[in-house]
């Protein structure tokens, strides 16, 4: 489950970074204070955690030698202000998986993540996801299927027969039989929105699809299409 906990006091940036968040896929608990963390994280929902360090009510490096010492299996990436050498390795040494500064491409910051995702992966169940062609639907791992509508299909179908790679907006459109000059943008991002919605709801996973700016999507998960 890319579910994940983010500590950042900042009202715009956190309401910033967890809308793009979402665009990659991420179900994101956002949280302002080390109280508020500590009340809402729960270990056996969220695997992935993005923090600040200079908090109201404390340091979060604090925090971080909290969650080791009760040994979460957890993916920590610190993203702050403090960007110094010495800060990093501090860092680092307490716990973090990953130090960025807060002046991080957004692209930089979802691969981290990802990569960290991966490299933890999902306790107990397989990742696969699977498209069935034929009954038109979509299987997430360890649940039931999601049926699909034939647009839904369609994208889904180029997406997760390019796992790991960059699909691009054209390609997607262009698939479903449009014109891509002719088409309207606005019906991808809500069909792609929508599609993200709807797996939430029905299974609670968020689908392993993440937004490439100015590019297209990148489905990262693995995945199996069956005729």
């Amino acid at each position: 489950m890319k579910r994940l906990v983010f500590l950042e006091d900042e009202d715009i940036l956190r309401e910033e970074i967890s809308d793009f968040l979402h665009d990659q896929g991420y179900l994101v608990d956002a949280v302002a204070s080390l109280a508020e963390f500590r009340q809402c994280f729960d270990p056996g929902q969220h695997r992935l955690a993005l923090l600040d360090l200079g908090l109201p009510d404390g340091d979060g490096r604090e925090l971080i030698r909290e969650l080791r010492s009760r040994g979460h299996q957890l993916g920590i990436v610190v993203l702050t202000a403090r960007g110094g050498v010495r800060d990093k390795v501090a860092g680092l040494a307490e716990g973090a998986d990953h130090y960025l500064a807060k002046t991080v491409d957004l692209d930089e910051l979802a691969a981290t993540l990802a990569a960290l995702a991966r490299r933890l992966g999902a306790p107990g169940k397989s990742a696969c996801w699977t498209l069935e062609l034929g009954a038109r639907r979509l299987i997430p791992p360890g649940y039931q299927p999601l049926p699909l509508s034939q647009q839904d299909l369609v994208v889904l179908q180029i997406l997760m027969q390019r796992p790991g790679e960059a699909v691009s907006r054209q390609q997607i459109v262009e698939a479903q039989g449009e014109n891509y000059l002719d088409y309207d943008q606005r019906r991808l991002d809500t069909q792609i929105s929508r599609l993200r919605r709807k797996t939430e709801e029905v299974c609670g996973l968020a689908l392993p699809l993440n937004t490439l700016r100015n590019a297209g999507y990148c489905f990262f998960a693995e995945t199996e299409i069956v005729a």
